[in-house]
């Protein structure tokens, strides 16, 4: 990439007014990393074709800090797309992709960002094949945001959909809870405190592709905890089914690290944001089966069932605590975590 003449600039107005200085940003920097067949027409969009049905998700990330422990906003970009898509049921396999650029941003870390999202999408198995980029003002954005839009055709065995989920199915996690907002918080100024926990951003639709392979229809819904955290996703979930959704505060996976820092600020990980897990609501003749096959993958050697899908209560959650009690799991109301994706 020949990004040697950008190393000590930053962006400035000129890189986003669509003259030479566009041109040289996109010939030298977003063309030259991305470069494949569809990419490289250069038009304002791009044709693909697909033969199925196919599933698309957009998003927008706008977190503080742009770097952190584990990644920075560029991979985040990319997997919280790449997994959105996934949870539809599908395989992706192409990605939009705009930058919004605060004047005065460092072009090392321009070029850092678009490097990661490179990196991130050849992990995921994704083109980037057409997208934006624009220049603000300083002091009329912050450093950075990008929207992806992903498209992924549907797998011909997903059936995922609330409608399909009954009393007696099973709720399993691929992974522990609150790693991202916590790697978030332990950078964010003001709340720093040693730490060594790194967000947990990557791509799972190469584990959700297995499952799919192996249980088809009896995987009855895909979603991924992001803001608000589990607790706000099942509430949601126990609302639409009308069932309601018991959970075992015990099975809860959560790294000892996460859970003091949590302790330490007062935060509860039910309600704090996660990137690289996802929540798998499946018929419980497959739940034994299902959580083997997960711990064989990386990205889901901590899977572990949480809890089941009951007649009573319906439209709430209540958690068996570790005492043998019983609380109620509300959703999150107003917003715990500023900007953490």
């Amino acid at each position: 990439m020949e990004t040697s003449e950008f190393n000590n600039s930053t962006i400035n107005l000129g890189h986003g007014s669509g003259g030479i200085m566009t041109r040289d940003l996109l010939d030298k920097v977003i063309f030259s990393t991305f470069d494949n067949p569809l990419i490289n027409q250069k038009h304002d969009g791009a044709i693909i074709k697909f033969e199925t049905e196919i599933a698309v998700s957009t998003d927008s990330f706008v977190i503080s800090p742009i770097f952190f422990k584990g990644g920075n906003i560029g991979e985040l970009a990319v997997n919280g797309t790449v997994n959105d898509v996934a949870m539809c049921g599908a395989v992706p396999k192409y990605l939009s992709l705009a930058f919004i650029v605060e004047e005065g941003l460092e072009m090392k870390e321009f070029i850092k960002i678009v490097e990661s999202v490179k990196e991130a999408a050849d992990k995921s198995g994704v083109q980037i094949i057409t997208g934006d980029t624009k220049v603000v003002e300083r002091g009329k954005g912050d450093k950075i945001f990008i929207n992806t839009t992903g498209f992924g055709a549907v797998h011909p065995k997903a059936k995922i959909a609330t409608g399909n989920i009954k009393i007696g199915d099973k709720i399993i996690v691929n992974g522990n809870l609150a790693q991202h907002g916590m790697a978030i918080m332990s950078e964010r100024e003001g709340l720093e405190f040693e730490s060594t926990i790194e967000s947990d951003t990557t791509n799972v639709n190469h584990l959700v592709l297995e499952l799919l392979d192996a249980f088809g229809e009896k995987i009855h819904l895909f979603r991924d905890p992001t803001r608000g955290g589990m607790a706000s996703v099942l509430s949601e979930i126990a609302v639409d089914i009308d069932m309601g959704v018991k959970l075992v505060e015990n099975d809860l996976p959560i790294e000892k690290q996460v859970a003091a820092a949590c302790e330490i600020l007062g935060l509860d990980p039910l309600y704090v944001a996660n990137e690289g897990v996802f929540i798998s609501i499946v018929d419980e003749s497959i739940a034994d089966e299902l959580l083997a096959l997960m711990r064989k993958h990386p990205k889901g050697k901590n899977a572990t069932c949480v809890g089941h899908i009951t007649a009573e209560h319906p439209k709430k959650v209540v958690m068996k605590s570790g005492i043998g009690g019983a609380r109620m799991v509300s959703p999150l109301i107003g917003e715990q975590l500023p900007r953490i994706c």
